[in-house]
C-alpha cells in the first residue's frame, strides 16, 4: 500500500450519477452531509486527478453504470493483489451493485479475477488494510462481517496470506461509514497516520509487535478525514487540503504531502483520497 503508485482507477462524479437529479436526490438517504453540488464535485475530482498524475500515476476511469453516487468511492468495490482482483460484496444495501461493474473492468482490463465475496459475506475495500504482503488486516464492522472475512481468508490463506480481524467501534452506528481506513492509514513500511483512540487494544497491540510507529491526527480534524491518507510512493503523500493540521503534522515528519479540495467530493460524502482511488499496480 506504500510502494510507488503506477495506475489507479477512479469513478468521476458523472460517472457516478451525481448529475442525474434522481440519483442525486437520494443524497440523504446515502448519508451525504448535504445536497451535492455537481460542479464544484467534478471541479475537485479533476484536482485530485491532476495529482496522482503529476506524481507519474496513470489515471483510467469507469464509465456510467447507473449506479448511486457512493460508486464515486471506487475503492470498495474491490481489492487487488498481486494474485489478481477480489470482488467485494457491500455491506452498504445501496452500493450492492458496484461489484459487478468492478467485474467487468477487470475482464476488460485483463485482470484476472481471484474470486468474490457472496452473501451472506459482506467486504468492504475501505476495511482492508495490508500490513506488508502477508497481512491483511480487516476491519470488522457495520461494513464488513464474519462470514466476509471467513471467506476472505479462504481465497487469501493458500497463498501464505494471514487474515486477521481487527474489531471496529459502534461510532455513530450502522447508518454511518466508518471503516478501518477511517482511522488508520500506511505512510510508509513502518509509518502510519492514525487516531489511537478509535483503533481496538487487539490493533494496536499488533501494530506495536510489528514494530509500526504512529502519527496521531491533529483531534480537530477527525470530521473531515484527516486518517484517509493515500501514500503515492516512498515519501509522498496525497491528503485533503482541508486538514491544514495534520497535513503540517507530516510536513514536519518529513513527508512530501499534495492536496486537493475535497469538501464536496470527499468530506461530503465521507470518503477522502484512499476512499476515491482503487489502485491496480504498485511497483517497488
Amino acid at each position: 500500500m506504500v510502494s510507488a503508485l503506477r495506475r489507479v482507477l477512479v469513478c468521476p462524479p458523472r460517472s457516478a450519477g451525481w448529475a442525474d437529479k434522481e440519483r442525486a436526490g437520494a443524497w440523504q438517504e446515502l448519508g451525504f452531509l448535504h445536497a451535492p453540488d455537481f460542479e464544484a464535485a467534478e471541479n475537485q475530482h479533476r484536482q485530485m486527478v491532476g495529482r496522482l498524475q503529476d506524481a507519474g500515476c496513470q489515471v483510467l476511469s469507469m464509465e456510467e453504470s447507473g449506479l448511486s453516487m457512493d460508486a464515486v468511492y471506487v475503492h470498495d468495490a474491490s481489492l487487488v493483489t498481486d494474485l489478481g482482483a477480489i470482488c467485494l460484496q457491500m455491506g452498504k444495501p445501496s452500493r450492492c451493485g458496484e461489484p459487478g461493474p468492478h467485474a467487468a473492468w477487470y475482464k476488460a482490463a485483463a485482470i484476472p479475477l481471484l474470486g468474490e465475496i457472496r452473501l451472506p459475506g459482506t467486504v468492504e475495500g475501505g476495511d482492508l488494510l495490508w500490513l506488508g504482503k502477508k497481512i491483511l488486516l480487516v476491519g470488522r464492522g457495520y461494513r464488513t462481517n464474519a462470514e466476509g472475512i471467513s471467506q476472505l481468508a479462504s481465497l487469501l490463506g493458500p497463498y501464505g496470506i494471514d487474515v486477521i480481524a481487527a474489531p471496529l467501534p459502534h461510532g455513530a452506528g450502522p447508518h454511518a461509514c466508518l471503516h478501518l481506513m477511517s482511522l488508520i492509514s500506511l505512510l510508509d513500511d513502518r509509518t502510519a497516520l492514525a487516531d489511537p483512540s478509535w483503533l481496538a487494544v487487539e490493533t494496536m497491540e499488533l501494530l506495536r509487535k510489528l514494530d509500526y510507529r504512529l502519527i496521531e491526527i491533529d483531534q480537530t480534524e477527525c470530521d473531515t478525514l484527516a486518517c484517509n491518507v493515500l501514500s503515492l510512493g516512498p515519501g509522498r503523500l496525497l491528503a485533503l487540503e482541508e486538514n491544514r493540521r495534520t497535513n503540517s503534522i507530516l510536513r514536519r515528519e518529513g513527508f512530501d504531502v499534495s492536496t486537493f479540495a475535497g469538501s464536496e467530493l470527499g468530506i461530503n460524502g465521507g470518503g477522502g483520497p484512499t476512499c476515491l482511488t482503487r489502485p491496480i499496480l504498485r511497483e517497488d
